[in-house]
């Protein structure tokens, strides 16, 4: 097969086998597991789960953990995205697990009652398994769910993200490389003009152009959503310069479009330093900090056009010293009483 018709199996195959994991549940796990990871397979994930090698950490920490809080969860996948990205096969995966709330996970109570885990996903395919993945589900939105706030409310909204305005994203049966270079091109033009910032004017960032007028930007629990210029710029992106003026891109796992959708990430994506004035209700830390961060976008017109971003703010938080889990057992009754 050429590169496109593998491109189109890979993005077939790994989520119909995500969504069978899922909805295997327990029992079925480990015969999943080994049907669509390679046997030496690491795995990168949010905190606490962290670093993961081999097939039986990946079903222990990874998959067990969230089948045993959700025995019913449904995926829910809302944008599939299937390329490659020098040279390596990639299949990236945004949306949900939903489910009932049956038994904690992480020490987060539960709520038996229904909650929606939202995720985003990198994986890197060699011979039709995964073999390397990036993986960041937003903890911190799950307790704001389970009635815990560790940290100061979000400045921007706090939903459920929605899927593409399009309903386009959950595309399975083709590949669309040609437009994808081409929406590629659009966000790496306003990659670059974000990174012109001079670092006192705002308006010397020159990646207004590259964004259709009242876009969204989905943030993650702590951030929050915002529509348009002025609420990216209000929400995000002014607290943030302010807390991290000297912030600065590392490197990618991926940078790869399909159609209007592109996904960019890195692990870190972003180093800077912890200096400026309050951000997510903190003082400064003076910690250098490194975060994980992916990118998902749809492109219309030449323009992004929305723009889903999931950032393990719960990893950054420890980073600065602040333990989240910590904060959330002393907020639902079990406060740490020793030193």
């Amino acid at each position: 097969m050429n590169a496109t018709e593998r491109f189109v199996w890979n993005k077939q195959s790994i989520h119909n086998k995500l969504v069978a994991l899922v909805a295997g549940g327990k029992e079925a796990l480990d015969t999943a597991v080994t049907e669509l990871y390679s046997d030496d397979a690491a795995v990168h994930a949010y905190h606490p789960v962290n670093e993961l090698s081999g097939r039986g950490e990946v079903a222990r920490d990874l998959w067990r953990p969230l089948l045993d809080a959700l025995p019913d969860a449904e995926r829910r996948d809302n944008v599939v995205i299937a390329g490659d990205y020098e040279g390596q096969d990639v299949v990236a995966l945004l949306g949900h697990l939903q489910g009932t709330f049956s038994a904690p996970l992480y020490d987060i109570p539960a709520t038996h009652g229904m909650v929606h885990v939202r995720y985003g996903e990198v994986h890197h395919i060699e011979d039709g398994l995964i073999r390397e993945s990036w993986v960041i589900a937003d903890m911190l939105n799950l307790m704001d769910q389970a009635g815990c706030r560790p940290v100061a409310p979000s400045l921007g909204a706090e939903h459920l993200w929605p899927a593409p305005a399009t309903g386009d994203g959950l595309r399975v049966t083709c590949v669309d490389p040609d437009a994808g270079r081409a929406a590629l091109g659009i966000v790496k033009q306003m990659h670059g003009g974000l990174m012109k910032f001079d670092g006192k004017d705002i308006e010397s960032m020159d990646h207004q152009k590259y964004w259709k007028p009242g876009f969204l930007w989905y943030g993650p629990s702590g951030i929050g959503t915002g529509r348009g210029l002025d609420g990216f710029r209000a929400h995000h992106q002014v607290p943030f310069l302010r807390a991290f003026p000297d912030r600065k891109v590392a490197e990618h796992f991926a940078e790869t479009g399909d159609g209007d959708y592109v996904v960019t990430g890195g692990w870190p994506s972003v180093i800077a330093t912890h200096t400026g004035p309050d951000w997510l209700g903190l003082p400064p830390s003076g910690k250098r900090v490194d975060m994980r961060v992916m990118d998902f976008y749809r492109c219309e017109g030449g323009l992004v056009a929305e723009n889903w971003v999931p950032i393990d703010i719960v990893d950054m938080l420890r980073q600065f010293g602040v333990d989240v889990f910590e904060r959330m057992r002393h907020l639902t009754g079990r406060p740490r009483t020793h030193l």
